[in-house]
């Protein structure tokens, strides 16, 4: 099923996409919470636009508190519409690496297909996840050795100073 390219965001655009893809799109843009004020439209509003979107009515939305709904989907619309400094490619390698950490399977799910579909390899998409091990694997050794954070970017500084 081909999506709506007069409001699907920039990435998906003339992808042919799998509904249980698009249904965990929204999943990222609503795990942390984080809304935007949005007036201008009602929750019932909001949910319509995105079925129509995603030609499907989405889980995430649906169950999505009301006093929430509105915010939420403009702010996924906002970090997907392709205006950002982020090229689509490694906006999705990006939150495969975050969902490959959370973990998410709904995410990952997602984000795997979503970058395939702007040219990542598999290879691409293995790198991605192991960086995002390996930065989990550092992060806690040095939490675990309780390094000083103030030593450590003392260090990180005059590492990269030098360069």
């Amino acid at each position: 099923m081909l999506c709506n390219t007069e409001k699907i965001p920039v990435f998906l655009q003339g992808r042919k996409m799998l509904n249980k893809a698009a249904l965990a799109a929204v999943v990222v843009a609503l795990i942390t919470g984080t809304t935007v004020h949005a007036e201008d439209q009602t929750p019932a509003e909001a949910r319509a636009e995105a079925k129509k979107m995603f030609g499907a009515s989405l889980p995430e939305i649906e169950v999505y508190p009301d006093s929430g709904v509105v915010g939420a989907w403009a702010w996924m619309k906002d970090m997907e519409d392709g205006k950002g400094v982020l090229d689509a490619k490694t906006r999705e390698l990006i939150g495969l690496a975050v969902a490959s950490q959370i973990p998410c399977e709904y995410c990952v799910y997602y984000h795997r297909k979503a970058a395939s579909a702007q040219g990542a390899t598999e290879q691409e998409l293995r790198e991605a996840s192991a960086v995002a091990a390996n930065t989990r694997h550092w992060s806690t050794m040095l939490y675990g050795a309780e390094v000083d954070i103030d030593e450590y970017k003392a260090k990180m500084d005059k590492l990269f100073t030098s360069q």
